[in-house]
C-alpha cells in the first residue's frame, strides 16, 4: 500500500473490509462531512506510510475537522438509538456546523418519521407543535381556496419547515404534503424546550443556523412582494 500512495493520498478502510482510494485530502473531508468516514475510521496516509484513526491524522487535526471527537461506536449508538442513520444527519443543511458529539446529543431529542406519498404532515390552521427536517424525499407547502391549490414552496432533502412552531404555537399557515415517499426528523416543541434546558451548547448553534435560514427566506419573500407590488402599480 505504501508504494502506491503519494504523500497527499489516503486510503479508507471500509466496513466491508476493503480499502477505498486513493483519494485526496479534500475528498476525505467531504466523506467525513457525509458521514462515510467517522472519527475512528482507519485511514492509510501516504505521508506517514501507516494506518491511523481519522481523528489522529495530522492534516485533519490541524484543520479541526473533528472539533469534539467521540468514538465511532459512541456516535453510532447515540444516533441509532433515536432510529436515525448517522450519515443522515449530515444531509441537513442547518446541522452542518455541529460536530459529532453535538449531533449525537441532538438526535436524542428527535423522532424519525417515514411519510408515504400524499401524506399531510401538517394541516393549515392546526396549532404548531413541531418543526421538521427532511432526510430524503420531497414535500410541498400549499394553501387551498375555493377548491384550488396554490403551492407556496417545495422542500427537498436537507431542507426544513415548521420552525416557527418552536417560538410560537400559533396556527399553521399552510398544509405540507409529501409529493413522494419521504423521511423526516421531527423536533417537537416539548422536546425543543428540553433541548434548551439540558443542552444549551447544542441548542445555540442549531437556533443560530435556523435563524439565518429563516432570515434569508423573509428577505426573499420581501423581494418577491416588492416585485408584485411594482408590477401592480405599473399596470394601474
Amino acid at each position: 500500500m505504501s508504494d502506491q500512495a503519494t504523500a497527499n493520498e489516503f486510503f479508507i478502510w471500509g466496513i466491508d473490509f476493503a480499502a477505498y482510494g486513493p483519494v485526496e485530502l479534500s475528498t476525505l473531508i467531504d466523506w467525513i462531512k457525509d458521514g462515510r468516514v467517522l472519527a475512528e475510521t482507519w485511514v492509510f496516509t501516504g505521508r506517514t506510510g501507516s494506518w491511523l484513526r481519522a481523528a489522529e491524522i495530522p492534516e485533519l487535526v490541524k484543520l479541526k475537522v473533528f472539533l469534539d471527537p467521540i468514538s465511532a461506536t459512541e456516535f453510532s449508538i447515540a444516533v441509532s438509538s433515536a432510529g436515525i442513520k448517522p450519515g443522515s444527519l449530515r444531509r441537513i443543511k442547518i446541522l452542518a456546523s455541529l460536530n459529532d458529539a453535538q449531533l449525537a446529543h441532538l438526535a436524542q431529542f428527535m423522532e424519525m418519521e417515514r411519510l408515504p406519498q400524499w401524506a399531510v404532515v401538517v394541516k393549515q390552521g392546526d396549532p404548531g407543535d413541531a418543526m421538521y427536517l427532511i432526510i430524503d424525499g420531497e414535500l410541498r407547502a400549499r394553501i387551498t381556496s375555493g377548491g384550488k391549490e396554490t403551492i407556496l414552496a417545495t422542500f427537498g432533502a436537507g431542507d426544513f419547515f415548521g420552525d416557527m412552531a418552536l417560538f410560537d404555537n400559533g396556527p399553521r399557515s399552510a398544509d405540507v404534503v409529501a409529493n413522494k415517499d419521504s423521511t423526516v426528523l421531527k423536533l417537537s416543541t416539548i422536546a425543543f424546550e428540553r433541548l434548551v434546558r439540558e443542552a444549551p451548547d447544542v441548542a445555540a448553534p442549531f437556533l443560530q443556523a435556523a435563524a439565518k435560514t429563516l432570515a434569508a427566506r423573509i428577505r426573499t419573500d420581501n423581494k418577491r412582494l416588492d416585485r408584485v407590488t411594482q408590477q401592480f402599480t405599473a399596470s394601474r
